[in-house]
């Protein structure tokens, strides 16, 4: 694209992330899915969490959307009823599926001489058409995730390309609905251009340094989340990092007409879909099957 048709999305909306507990020794950051930031389709939930020792998820069910763990810090374990282990490492992600049901456990490993975990989790709402598929996972390491130089190796900024495409370089993560993630890098002061397609929802959360986003100086600090405007006009956006070393997310996803029911950890489209999800699960039916007979090896040690 040349960089004549570069339009670029500015910010229409700023969330600072305030740190806070959940559950017993993790520390979570939540923009998306606080109460000043919902309805952003297709997101759910973005969470910047740290794991004290001790803390964790256990056995808990999903419905209805993907989940995708990106570890910027330590390593998780993780396990399902369907039979499906393993873990992330720093720089890895994986993406879940859930579909029409999953339980599993997510448990951050606190080993001796390991650094304490940190990373992001984001929910994506599923398409209505995919939200009864089959669970799935897409799951890869830090070495399995390809990595873009706008500028050259030598440049001031590295791309890492979780999902999506980014200056010729292409994620081998297939979402289920449009969905590009980058993990964006400066080593040094400078500005770059992501294109992103027209009318897509996307926004930045900024965890390291500032920014300042298109022709705007206006400085932009860490944690918080920049939701970018979608004019049909607008072909990307520009970046600029104030600082050396300031890292950021940059997540585009494609907007879904539909409603959004949420219950906890089940999201349909209607009041009715999920008073079924609950009936399923309470029954142990329809992806549930194993709700009531399954435990996990790491969430009850």
């Amino acid at each position: 694209m040349s960089s004549i048709s570069r339009v670029s999305r500015h910010v229409v909306k700023k969330v600072l992330a305030i740190e806070q507990s959940e559950g017993a020794g993790a520390r979570v950051r939540r923009s998306i899915g606080s109460m000043n930031l919902r309805n952003l389709t297709p997101f759910l939930m973005l969470d910047h969490f740290r794991i004290g020792k001790g803390a964790g998820f256990p056995d808990h069910p999903h419905r209805g959307q993907a989940t995708v763990t990106y570890m910027l810090q330590g390593s998780s374990r993780h396990e399902d009823s369907a039979g499906h282990k393993g873990t992330i490492v720093a720089g890895g992600v994986q993406w879940m599926c859930a579909g029409k049901g999953i339980i599993h456990a997510e448990m951050p490993v606190h080993d001796e001489g390991h650094p304490e975990p940190v990373g992001f989790q984001l929910w994506v709402d599923l398409p209505k058409e995919f939200k009864l598929v089959d669970p799935s996972y897409q799951e890869l390491g830090p070495e399995g995730i390809p990595t873009a130089y706008p500028e050259g190796p030598d440049g001031p900024v590295s791309i890492k390309v979780i999902s999506g495409k980014s200056h010729g370089v292409e994620s081998p993560v297939r979402p289920l609905g449009g969905c590009w993630f980058f993990h964006v890098k400066f080593n040094k002061k400078g500005t770059f251009f992501q294109d992103i397609p027209a009318g897509w929802t996307t926004f930045a959360y900024v965890f390291k340094g500032g920014v300042s986003v298109d022709e705007d100086p206006t400085r932009l600090e860490a944690y918080n989340t920049l939701v970018f405007s979608s004019e049909a006009d607008q072909s990307g956006v520009s970046i600029t990092a104030l600082d050396d070393e300031t890292e950021l997310i940059l997540v585009a996803g494609e907007p879904l007409d539909q409603t959004v029911f949420q219950y906890g950890p089940f999201v349909m489209t209607t009041k009715e879909e999920i008073q079924k999800t609950l009936l399923d699960y309470q029954l142990g039916r329809n992806g549930f099957g194993k709700a009531h007979t399954w435990k996990s090896e790491i969430g009850n040690q």
